[in-house]
Formats: C-alpha cells, sequence, structure tokens
C-alpha cells in the first residue's frame, strides 16, 4: 500500500467516523435559523414537460447580457442559462426515463438563503431585500472566488482566459425589470417552459399543474404569470413527478421546476433542506463562542505571569 493511499483510507476513515458522531439532528442544533423569502419576491417556473429544447431562452439570455454566442451546452463565463438534455436508449418518448428524452434548464437558483453571499468576504454577492435577487457586483468582487466554490447548484463561473475576469452569473434580468420588462429566458420562450412571476404565485401554479390529473386540458400562461399579453399555450396535463424542485433544497429557492422524469436524471444534485450557509455561519458562531474562554483564561493566565516577573524583579 502506498503513502498516499494509506493518507486517502485514513482521511476517509476520519470523515466516517465525523459523519457519524455528528447526526443530522445534532447538526440542526448547531445552524442558526434560516432566512426567510422575501414578501416581494420573484422568480421562474420552468416546467421540463413543456420545454421542447430550442435554446431562445440561450440566446435572448445572451443578448441581453451582451454575451458572445458559442459555449452554450452548460453554464459557462458566456453562458448564464442552458439547456441540457436527457436521453435513454431508443430517445423516441419524450419525458420517459426509459428509451426516453427529456430536457432541464441550468439557472441560477437565486437561493432564500443564499451560501455565495455568506461566503462572500466583500458583499460582491448580495440578496435584495425587496426582490430577493441574488446579484453580483463586479467592483467589490476581489477574485476570491469563494462563491464558485460554495454554491451547491454549482452555478457560478469565473472567466479565467481573461487577465481582469470576473465571476458571471444570471441575476434575472434586474436591469430588465426596473424597465417593467420580464426577465429574457421568461419573454422568449414559445412555450411558457420559462414563467416568470412572484414566487408566491408560481408556487400556487406549480401546486395547480400537479393536482391536476394527467390528460386534462389545461391553459399554461407565457411570459409573465397572470398577464394576459400574449397567448397561451394550450395542451394537456402530463404525468408529472410529484415533487417541486427548488420548493426545499438547500433552504429553498426563487427558481422552481416542474418535470416528468426524475430530478436526479435531470443532473439536479439532491440536496437536504438545511441550508449550508446557515450551518456554517452557526459553526462558526460556535467555535468563536467556544473559543473566548481559553483566550480569557489565557489572557488571565499572561497577566499574572507578567504580575510575577514584576514581583520577582522589581525595579531598582
Amino acid at each position: 500500500m502506498t503513502e498516499l493511499s494509506r493518507r486517502q483510507l485514513l482521511t476517509s476513515g476520519c470523515v466516517g467516523v465525523a459523519a457519524a458522531a455528528a447526526p443530522t439532528e445534532a447538526m440542526a442544533g448547531i445552524a442558526r435559523p434560516p432566512k426567510e423569502m422575501p414578501p416581494n419576491a420573484v422568480g421562474l417556473l420552468y416546467d421540463s414537460t413543456l420545454c421542447i429544447g430550442c435554446k431562445a431562452c440561450v440566446g435572448a439570455c445572451k443578448a441581453a447580457n451582451n454575451m458572445p454566442d458559442g459555449d452554450d451546452d452548460d453554464l459557462s463565463a458566456i453562458t448564464l442559462s442552458a439547456i441540457k438534455m436527457y436521453s435513454n436508449g431508443t430517445a423516441e418518448k419524450k419525458d420517459s426515463a426509459i428509451d426516453g428524452y427529456a430536457f432541464v434548464q441550468r439557472h441560477c437558483l437565486h437561493c432564500v438563503d443564499p451560501t455565495c453571499v455568506s461566503v462572500c468576504p466583500v458583499a460582491a454577492m448580495r440578496k435584495d431585500p425587496a426582490t430577493g435577487i441574488v446579484s453580483y457586483d463586479p467592483d467589490a468582487c476581489i477574485g476570491c472566488r469563494y462563491c464558485l466554490y460554495a454554491c451547491p447548484f454549482g452555478v457560478p463561473r469565473f472567466e479565467f482566459n481573461n487577465p481582469f475576469g470576473k465571476v458571471t452569473k444570471c441575476q434575472l434580468c434586474r436591469d430588465r425589470q426596473k424597465e417593467g420588462k420580464i426577465p429574457a429566458c421568461a419573454d422568449a420562450c414559445p412555450t411558457g417552459a420559462t414563467l416568470f412571476g412572484s414566487v408566491t404565485d408560481l408556487e400556487q401554479e406549480a401546486a395547480r399543474r400537479l393536482a391536476a390529473e394527467p390528460g386534462t386540458p389545461y391553459t399554461f400562461h407565457r411570459g409573465r404569470l397572470g398577464v394576459d399579453d400574449r397567448p397561451p399555450n394550450e395542451a394537456t396535463i402530463p404525468t408529472y413527478v410529484k415533487a417541486v424542485y427548488g420548493q426545499h433544497e438547500a433552504g429553498g429557492t426563487q427558481y422552481r421546476s416542474l418535470a416528468g422524469i426524475s430530478f436526479s436524471l435531470l443532473g439536479l444534485p439532491s440536496l437536504p433542506s438545511q441550508s449550508p450557509a446557515a450551518l456554517s455561519e452557526g459553526l462558526q458562531h460556535k467555535i468563536y463562542h467556544w473559543l473566548i474562554l481559553p483566550v480569557v483564561a489565557f489572557a488571565g493566565l499572561l497577566m499574572l505571569v507578567r504580575s510575577r516577573v514584576k514581583d520577582a524583579h522589581p525595579k531598582s
């Protein structure tokens, strides 16, 4: 057995012991209270069963953010929204795990309790207290890239080929929203697969779709939920996975997804409802609390030693 493999084995064993010694209940006790969704939070509902893989959202996003064409198979420094495809066997049937295919949109989820905001040492990542949009300020960024490593969804990217590179991520077209427009991806989607609205309204819409019987005629809104400024998509309710991705994952997000096959098959990570930011910040506070007594004791001991030295060596 090589030295490297011994170290790997030892490390794996330590990790396993630590995990066993720190059950979910104990970790929940360490975590700080979770943050609340802003009451007027806005977001997106992505319905994989309505997506036809046309990538109109990808092109619209690039145009809205002045980004070059290409490199759109996944998120990158020049692609803030991407459409990926799952396929199996003959890939003949849409939204089928066996011999079928399905689409998934890769996108910033705008977490309720974002880890990228938590780890950023200079507040370059911020969460708007009104809309809940997680934004990025390149002028404040120092390029540490902590946000890239901390995001549980693997969303932020960095311009490694640029000597003055910055982090890139979806900011939900906040500039367009200030002009009364909606995010470019939802604006361009021809089927309503990407739908914009308040998170509260989107939650209710997702619940209605999941509650409806498969095959039931349904009016799918396009663009902005509740605003009839474009013809709807008249179709039937598909067979959904009975869950909404983003409702609980990592403390909840403002970007929700519906699908006809397992989210894990679509490449979306399985995450606990505990926010990583709540856990890490709670752990830090506990550590600081535990360390304060040794620091005070050390300071007292130091003062005692200094007083003894003065007594032993009085000034002449």
